[in-house]
C-alpha cells in the first residue's frame, strides 16, 4: 500500500512540474511571434499521437523526419527568446546572493537629467544594466566610461549632438556608452503608432533584464520599459521610487550603516 502511495505521489509531482514548466514557457512567449509556432507544434504533436495510435506507418515516418528539422529551425528562429529564458533563470533570487549591491549615489543625477529633458521635450533613451550584461549593445555605440551626471546625460540628448539619436547605457554608476543601437520589439501586438525610441526600449527589455527609460520627443512624457512591458506617463517621484525598487536591495544584517 505504501509503495502505491509513493508511486502515485511521484506521478502527481511529475505532472505538476511539467505543468509549471509549460505555464512558465507560455508566460515567456506570450505576446511574441513564438506563440503561433508553439501552437503549430502542439497541433503536430497531437496529430503524431493520433497517427501512432491508429498505426499510420507512412504518416509516422514523415512526422519523425519533420521533428528533427523543426527543432533545429526553432532554435535558429527563436534564439532571442531562448536567450531571454536562460537569462531569466539566472536572474532568480537564488543566484543573486553572489552579486554586488547597487549603489544609490547616481539615482538623483539620472532623475534630474530626465526631469530636465522632459521639461524641454528632448527625446531620450537610457538603459540601466542589471544582471544581464549589455556589452553587445555597448559595442554598437561610442565608449564614454564616465561618472553619471545630469549635465552629461542632458547634453548627450541635445538635438545638436551626434549621439542624441542612440541610447545611453549605464553600468553601475558609470555611463558606459552613448549612441548605442538597441533591438526593436518583436511583440506583434505593439501599436504601429509607437515611436522608435519606445520600440527600442521594449525590444531591449524583452531580450534582457535591463531597465529602459524613455522621454518622448513630442510630448516630453516619461516611460519605463521592464520585462517587455512599457509603463507610460510617469512623474519624477514615481520614476525614482520604481528605480529604487528595481535596482536596490536591502543590505544584509551587519552591513547597514
Amino acid at each position: 500500500m505504501r509503495e502505491v502511495i509513493v508511486r502515485y505521489g511521484l506521478y502527481v509531482i511529475d505532472v505538476l512540474v511539467v505543468t509549471l514548466f509549460f505555464y512558465w514557457l507560455f508566460l515567456l512567449v506570450r505576446g511574441t511571434r513564438a506563440v503561433q509556432v508553439l501552437k503549430g507544434l502542439l497541433i503536430l504533436l497531437i496529430a503524431a499521437f493520433i497517427a501512432q495510435r491508429l498505426k499510420l506507418t507512412t504518416f509516422n515516418f514523415l512526422v519523425k523526419g519533420l521533428w528533427q528539422v523543426l527543432i533545429l529551425a526553432f532554435v535558429i528562429l527563436f534564439a532571442p527568446e531562448i536567450r531571454r529564458a536562460l537569462a531569466e533563470v539566472g536572474q532568480r533570487r537564488f543566484f543573486r546572493g553572489f552579486l554586488k549591491e547597487a549603489k544609490p549615489g547616481y539615482f538623483d543625477q539620472i532623475i534630474e537629467a530626465i526631469a530636465i529633458l522632459s521639461k524641454k521635450k528632448k527625446g531620450a533613451l537610457i538603459a540601466l544594466e542589471r544582471e544581464t550584461g549589455l556589452k553587445t549593445y555597448i559595442e554598437t555605440g561610442i565608449r564614454i566610461d564616465s561618472e553619471v551626471s545630469r549635465e552629461l546625460l542632458s547634453t548627450i540628448f541635445l538635438p545638436s549632438t551626434p549621439l542624441h539619436d542612440g541610447a545611453v547605457i549605464i553600468q553601475g554608476n558609470r555611463v558606459a556608452a552613448a549612441g548605442c543601437l538597441l533591438p526593436f520589439t518583436r511583440n506583434p501586438d505593439v501599436s504601429k503608432r509607437m515611436g522608435m525610441r519606445h520600440r527600442a526600449a521594449l525590444g531591449l527589455s524583452e531580450e534582457t533584464d535591463a531597465i529602459v527609460i524613455v522621454v518622448s520627443e513630442e510630448t516630453g512624457k516619461i516611460s519605463l520599459a521592464v520585462g517587455g512591458r512599457l509603463t507610460r506617463d510617469l512623474d519624477e517621484t514615481t520614476l525614482s521610487k520604481t528605480l529604487q525598487n528595481l535596482l536596490l536591495r536591502p543590505l544584509p544584517k551587519g552591513k547597514e550603516k
